[in-house]
Formats: C-alpha cells, structure tokens, sequence
C-alpha cells in the first residue's frame, strides 16, 4: 500500500521539504509515503476564490490513484487521536488499497473533493500555515505506523 498526500502548493521551503522526507523515509515499503503536488491556482486582487478553489479539485481528483481510499482534510471532519489514527492506518493497511490524504489551499478543498473522500480528518481545529501541515502529516504517519509496530518512536 502507498499513502498518496495530495497537496496544494509547489516550491516549499527546505525546511519544509526537509521535515517532510525526514517521516516518509523512515516508513517501510508497506506504507510508503508519497506527497503529489498540485499547483495552486493563480490569485489575483478580484479572484473568484469559488472557481479557484474548484480548478485545484479538479487537479486534484484528476491526480487521484485509481481505486484509492480516499481521505480528506477539512475542518469539518473527525479529529483522531494518535491511537485513533493508528487504528485508521490498520485498516488502510488491511484494506489492500491505496490511500489518497488531500490537502486543499489556502481556501480549503473544493467540495467535489469533500463529496469523493470516504473519510474526513480533522487534523487540527488550529490554522497551520499550508506548508507545515505536509511536515506534521507526515511525523503523524510514522508515529500511527510505530504505535502499531511497538516501536520506542511513540511514547
């Protein structure tokens, strides 16, 4: 199984990018970590953010790996604990299937985006800045896959 997050925005910080490969090469081959990047529509002073917002979904279902479950992060979805999520990622794992995590920009998922998940997660009821939220899904990812494997990482 790969974990694909899909996530609005290019040319990251290398910190961000740093933090980011840090997580995903510590998992194993079984739960591989893969981040897609979607471009971020072009804002201008008197951008429709609507129609913005549904170009990024349109790109981001259209880069969704075929027959993946499908998993959004929203502020209206479910707020896991570590052990809630590592329970989550079992199942993925015992599912078989892909995984598609997608971020949205900085105005959030188009709502086809929100219709297609089976599952949203809310990972946060804080505003992070959209860079660091790759970082922190990442480290959240290693940490769900080390509770479930007994490893020390988790404490």
């Amino acid at each position: 199984m790969q974990i694909h997050l899909l996530a609005v925005g290019h040319r990251m910080p290398d910190w961000v990018v740093a933090g980011y490969e840090e997580y995903a090469k510590r998992l194993p081959r079984e739960c591989a970590l893969v981040l897609k990047e979607i471009a971020p529509a072009k804002r201008g002073k008197n951008a429709d953010i609507g129609k913005l917002r549904e170009d990024e979904g349109g790109r981001m279902l259209a880069a969704l790996p075929r027959d993946s479950h499908v998993v959004a992060l929203d502020l209206g979805g479910q707020d896991w604990s570590t052990p809630d999520l590592s329970q989550q990622l079992q199942r993925w794992l015992g599912n078989g299937r892909d995984v598609a995590l997608l971020v949205g920009g900085p105005d959030g998922l188009a709502p086809a985006c929100l219709q297609r998940a089976q599952q949203v997660w809310c990972l946060s009821r804080l505003t992070f800045p959209h860079p660091i939220v790759r970082v922190i899904v990442a480290e959240q990812i290693y940490r769900a896959w080390s509770l479930s494997q007994n490893h020390p990482y988790h404490r």
